[in-house]
């Protein structure tokens, strides 16, 4: 597995890059017989204050698990974000096994991830600036096609607050969100009678 280990304004040692390629590499081996890629990356905590940690983890074609931690060291900070990736990990792995022989249907064309990059859209000069505040498109995805539960896990791996997918039962797109009370809704759009 790729792994990739970056710092936003924090050096990063070699004992930390040990450390986090020793625990990847682990899961990686326990959960997946060929992970894909990791990227994990630490900053500053709020207020310059302890560290946090992110990991981007791709684990199989179409399946992203993604976590986030605050520590006050950088090596608890990504000991915390690993246990829970590992917690969602044993959560959901018969469930990724049983499916598909192990593949998830939102593979991605070739394996490729491929991100947009950002994009602008500006105003016309008739329009008013503080009205409309401008429209970035930050990355392209693929819309997987996935039951409804299966749609719910994968916002749930991905830590995402939305999901769009099309249905295979009904073949129509609906989407997935987590709710403010922290309870899952389900957009499906109505079909005509």
């Amino acid at each position: 597995m790729e792994i990739r280990i970056s710092g936003h304004q924090v050096a990063t040692g070699d004992a930390l890059k040990t450390h986090v390629e020793t625990r990847l590499q682990g899961i990686s081996a326990k959960y997946f017989a060929r992970a894909i890629s990791a990227h994990v990356t630490f900053g500053k905590g709020p207020h310059d204050n302890g560290f946090t940690c992110d990991i981007i983890a791709h684990v199989m074609q179409g399946l992203v698990l993604k976590g986030s931690n605050d520590g006050m060291d950088a090596h608890g900070a990504f000991d915390g974000v690993a246990d829970k990736i590992e917690k969602q990990l044993r959560r959901y792995m018969r469930r990724l096994k049983d499916r598909n022989a192990g593949q998830v249907n939102a593979a991605a064309e070739n394996g490729a991830y491929d991100n947009a990059g950002y994009t602008v859209f500006r105003e016309t000069d008739d329009e008013i600036a503080e009205d409309f505040p401008p429209i970035i498109a930050e990355t392209r995805v693929d819309v997987p096609d996935a039951t409804v539960s299966d749609a719910v896990m994968m916002l749930d791996l991905r830590h995402t607050n939305a999901l769009l997918f099309r249905n295979v039962g009904s073949g129509a797109y609906n989407m997935v969100y987590r709710r403010g009370d922290g309870t899952i809704g389900w957009v499906e759009p109505h079909r005509a009678a």
